[in-house]
């Protein structure tokens, strides 16, 4: 599978190294990105995107973005990608070069964009509650970070238990997340999801998922859940930009109900707008 890789301005092999041994991005994972769908050439949701990046760079204290710089490489890996269905684009803005620790050094934003052809996931979501929580009040909370430590431990053991995504609970003992999507269940035909001061990331599919039903006339409502929400509820589903809508089919290896007619509408919903709207 290629991989169309862009660097500080210039196309790279995404092979071979690129980045100094000190980048702040690589010592202490001081940095931001967004994890963006393209269809046919076009990224879906490029500016929510854009304008979570800048909100994720701001609460990281990291100053100086640009922007049209970015915009660059981004059209620089598309072009040089050629024509693809589906692809997966990921842009990285980190610190920058840095020291071997916590403090950083006033130099320029690294930033690097990476394009690789995709292709859909599997129609249902198989996931895993791990015993790790995210931590609604840290410092990072709601930002898209690089650190991703606890969420590439979260998924391996998620794999492991033969999921495909591992689900968290918040300090609380709330529903919160997954590792890359955002949760939602359904009760008596309303669509419920975890507000964002649960510590869940603001998912770009999330915010346009409950925007779109709403337009659509279904009801849909953020509000703290309970750790059992996805096997109490009538439904359940994932949201992510890989994703889509996605319905859970089993949760800790138990099977959830397999007529799901609120997360069908919803997800027709999703395709038909995003269809039409490729930047909401």
């Amino acid at each position: 599978m290629g991989v169309t890789v862009w660097v500080n301005g210039e196309l790279v092999d995404g092979g071979q190294a690129s980045l100094t041994a000190l980048d702040h991005g690589l010592t202490v994972g001081d940095g931001g990105f967004e994890t963006c769908k393209v269809v046919d050439g076009v990224v879906f949701g490029r500016t929510r995107h854009l304008r979570r990046l800048e909100r994720t760079l701001e609460g990281l204290g990291l100053t100086g973005f640009d922007a049209d710089h970015l915009d660059e490489g981004v059209e620089s890996v598309l072009a040089a990608g050629g024509p693809m269905p589906l692809g997966r684009l990921r842009w990285t803005v980190t610190g920058g070069v840095g020291p071997l620790g916590s403090d950083r050094s006033d130099t320029p934003l690294t930033y690097v964009v990476g394009l690789v052809p995709a292709s859909p996931l599997p129609s249902h979501a198989h996931v895993a509650t791990v015993p790790w929580t995210r931590n609604e009040r840290a410092a990072t909370a709601g930002l898209k970070t690089t650190s991703y430590a606890e969420n590439v431990i979260a998924l391996a053991r998620a794999k492991s238990q033969g999921a495909d995504e591992a689900i968290f609970l918040n300090t609380r003992g709330e529903l919160c997340e997954g590792t890359g999507s955002n949760v939602f269940v359904v009760r008596d035909g309303v669509v419920l999801t975890p507000p964002l001061e649960s510590g869940c990331l603001a998912g770009i599919t999330r915010a346009v998922t409950i925007e779109w039903c709403r337009e659509a006339g279904l009801e849909v409502r953020e509000e703290t859940l309970p750790a059992d929400a996805m096997e109490t509820s009538d439904e359940a589903f994932l949201t992510n930009t890989m994703r889509d809508v996605q319905p859970i089919a089993t949760v800790d290896g138990r099977a959830l109900a397999t007529q799901t007619p609120v997360t069908d509408q919803a997800a027709a919903i999703f395709a038909t707008c995003s269809a039409e709207r490729m930047d909401p």
